[in-house]
């Protein structure tokens, strides 16, 4: 194995110099408060750049009301850049680079959060939600890009040195790039050259008002893993798109948060903690759902977790990138310093991590300390189980703070990590 202090080592995105290689990857913290920063908020960021990381990313910040999924996101307007700011300046106090992720949810909203119909490439009805959803228009959309480009000055204004574009998980840029909610027949939809072109107005936007200033990172999936999805050889073409607009790195990652949730997680899904903790003005009928046996495997299954499980796919982009000059940043099933290094071996340069910070956000820190050092999390997915509905937290910082579990969620809890501890040991 190679020498481990390449993980400690600067690295150039862009304008901006990461002090090491590990990045917090845009995990949706559900930290806000009627779609404005908290303290709670920025004590997380804090704490995980106090814990090491090169750059943190703030989840999902919205450029557009039209574009929210929830109370606990953020989106982008003047009257926050106070707090933002007051947040960004900690972040940058502990030695840790900023950063925000920017986009639009498409049709994954409903009418009471987003104070309109929801919007997305083609009316429709989604059935996760559920909503029903309207076809934007051309004007509708060129605004977008114009929101789109607008929320990295807003970014700038509040101290963050870095946007990552979310271009994938089926929120709205990805929604234009899927045959499955695309079936538009003008310049948007039809060929893949038009179903990026919303995505490449977008980049266009972004670049342009990110000047030499501001780094760009877009997240972009490898393949949707669904029906009608992206698949890999057309994710390929749309990785080659991105870099074409000479951004600062591409986030390899995968799966669609309404078709193929697990893609996009791994390891197990909590139905009772998710039913549990889901609202019930906004999912009822998912809510009811979840608790009628069998029907909740159905609807979600379950995806086995393995450490570092999207390497494979990224060694295919790796493959088919090699001679364009970016960075690819892999993201997924990072549990330990030994997998940091297996990154590092592989030709990653960069990698996110999530999980990991959720259960332990000094684990950068601790792998500084001890190479091999193991996270230890065991994907029983408690954290995504109240993530969309809560916040974002390990059951095991729940029990630490003195919140009660529910004692059939705590069952469902030691029964998903028994079995994965079996499964790990085959």
């Amino acid at each position: 194995m190679a020498d481990n202090n390449k993980l400690f080592t600067p690295f150039q995105l862009g304008p901006v110099t990461l002090r090491n290689r590990f990045i917090r990857s845009a995990a949706f913290e559900n930290m806000a408060r009627a779609n404005k920063p908290t303290q709670e908020l920025q004590d997380y960021h804090v704490s995980v750049a106090r814990g090491g990381v090169g750059m943190t990313t703030v989840a999902y910040a919205a450029v557009d009301l039209s574009g929210v999924s929830f109370d606990g996101q953020l989106y982008v307007r003047p009257e926050i850049i106070p707090d933002m700011k007051k947040m960004t300046d900690a972040i940058h106090a502990e030695g840790a680079k900023a950063s925000i992720q920017l986009g639009h949810c498409g049709n994954m909203t409903h009418f009471y959060t987003c104070h309109c119909m929801p919007v997305s490439a083609d009316t429709w009805f989604n059935l996760y939600s559920p909503t029903v959803h309207r076809r934007l228009r051309v004007p509708e959309i060129k605004r977008l890009v114009q929101k789109f480009g607008e929320a990295v000055d807003f970014a700038r204004e509040c101290g963050f040195d870095c946007v990552e574009i979310h271009a994938g998980h089926a929120y709205l840029i990805s929604q234009f790039l899927a045959r499955r909610t695309n079936h538009r027949h003008d310049e948007y939809g039809g060929s893949l050259e038009n179903r990026m072109r919303f995505m490449n107005e977008v980049l266009d936007a972004v670049m342009e008002h990110a000047k030499d200033d501001m780094a760009v990172v877009v997240k972009t999936n490898m393949w949707d893993d669904c029906w009608r999805g992206v698949s890999v050889e057309e994710g390929i073409e749309i990785a080659k798109n991105i870099a074409a607009h000479k951004v600062h790195g591409i986030v390899l990652s995968g799966g669609t948060v309404s078709r193929s949730p697990m893609t996009i997680l791994s390891g197990a899904m909590p139905y009772k903690t998710l039913a549990h903790y889901m609202p019930m003005k906004s999912f009822w009928w998912l809510k009811a759902a979840l608790n009628i046996p069998g029907v909740a495997a159905i609807m979600t299954p379950t995806s086995p977790f393995k450490e570092l499980y999207f390497m494979e796919k990224a060694k295919l982009f790796q493959e088919a990138l090699k001679d364009i000059n970016i960075p690819l940043i892999y993201v997924g099933g990072v549990q330990s310093g030994d997998n940091c290094q297996t990154i590092m071996d592989e030709g990653f340069e960069l990698f996110q991590i999530a999980h990991v910070l959720i259960k332990d956000p000094d684990f950068v820190n601790h792998v500084k300390e001890n190479p091999h050092y193991h996270a230890g999390c065991r994907r029983s997915n408690y954290c995504v189980g109240r993530m969309y509905s809560k916040d974002m937290k390990c059951h095991e910082c729940v029990e630490r703070d003195g919140e009660m579990i529910p004692a059939r969620l705590q069952r469902e809890i030691n029964k998903l990590e028994k079995k994965a501890e079996e499964s790990c040991s085959r």
